[in-house]
């Protein structure tokens, strides 16, 4: 009968162990869950800020140009400002990244940089040839 007890005491205790490790895992997991779900939110209303801001740069006070001048592009910078545009004679054309916080120029943003930086900006005219509408996709042409 003893070795009955025994067996009993330790298949008690192995049970009792596997259910304190199997709730202090989920508790774990339900911790993680809400950090990383609070972590996104946190994350997602950062960015909407951001977004929000680059939008509202030319209106809010610091801002170095006209908000006239000021055309939103989004990507993959946030602004070209065309200087003199109010007076109808562009003197200087700036590309314009907004940044908040203590976020940096991303790999596509430092790229743009360097190419404004050597020189390698252009300004080009495309000219739609008068046959456009009928070389367009059947579906384009109805919409």
């Amino acid at each position: 009968m003893d070795t009955l007890v025994v067996v009993f005491l330790v298949l008690f205790v192995a049970l009792l162990a596997f259910l304190l490790g199997r709730a202090i895992a989920e508790r774990s997991f339900r911790d993680r869950e809400r950090f990383a779900r609070d972590d996104a939110v946190a994350r997602s209303r950062a960015t909407l800020s951001g977004q929000f801001s680059e939008q509202l740069a030319p209106y809010l006070p610091g801002f170095p140009y006209s908000p006239c001048e000021a055309k939103f592009l989004g990507k993959p910078t946030d602004f070209i400002v065309f200087e003199g545009l109010e007076g109808r004679e562009i003197t200087r054309v700036v590309f314009v990244e907004v940044k908040t916080g203590k976020s940096s120029l991303s790999g596509t943003e430092r790229s743009l940089k360097r190419a404004i930086d050597a020189g390698r900006v252009a300004f080009e005219t495309y000219r739609v040839p008068h046959d456009a509408a009928d070389a367009a996709p059947e579906d384009a042409r109805d919409g």
